[in-house]
């Protein structure tokens, strides 16, 4: 396969996206440690390196077809301060990814670069698994209350 300046770009793009994610999550999981919400913030963790899976499979991806990689840029990375700001926060990124995938695979199919087209269509399944789990989120809260909600997430030590 042959380098396409415009899937490389939409490949490296969301290669900044993977990235970007990859440093919001972690430090939204250091934040969520450090507020004693155990629970939450193991799940945090786990999607900060399922993001960096994904930065994976599009670095292998922009290698095999001849690009290079861009390692060097980043989006903006938000941080919120409350678990409420967090999760917006997190589903901002989230929206913006899908609405990315979504295009990049519309590109990809019309130029018959149907393997990257199937790994943007991978990612893009767990972009929304991980955008209804925020929502679910969001809901909860605003149901249960935040003390209430963040009672839930909170694991106490054995000892």
């Amino acid at each position: 396969m042959q380098d396409d300046p415009e899937v490389l770009e939409f490949l490296n793009e969301q290669l900044t996206a993977e990235l970007t994610a990859i440093n919001q999550y972690f430090l939204h999981h250091k934040m969520q440690e450090s507020f004693g919400w155990t629970k939450l913030a193991a799940y945090t963790r786990h999607e900060s390196f399922e993001e960096m899976k994904h930065a994976e499979v599009l670095t292998d991806r922009i290698l095999l077809i001849g690009g290079l990689p861009n390692y060097q840029r980043l989006f903006h990375v938000r941080v919120g301060q409350t678990v409420i700001e967090m999760f917006q926060a997190d589903r901002e990124v989230e929206v913006e990814a899908i609405d990315r995938l979504k295009r990049g695979i519309e590109v990809m199919r019309s130029k018959g670069d149907i393997t990257s087209a199937n790994l943007f269509e991978s990612i893009l399944a767990d972009e929304e698994h991980h955008i209804d789990y925020l929502d679910t989120q969001l809901e909860l809260i605003e149901k249960l209350g935040e003390p209430l909600y963040l009672a839930q997430v909170v694991e106490q030590p054995e000892g």
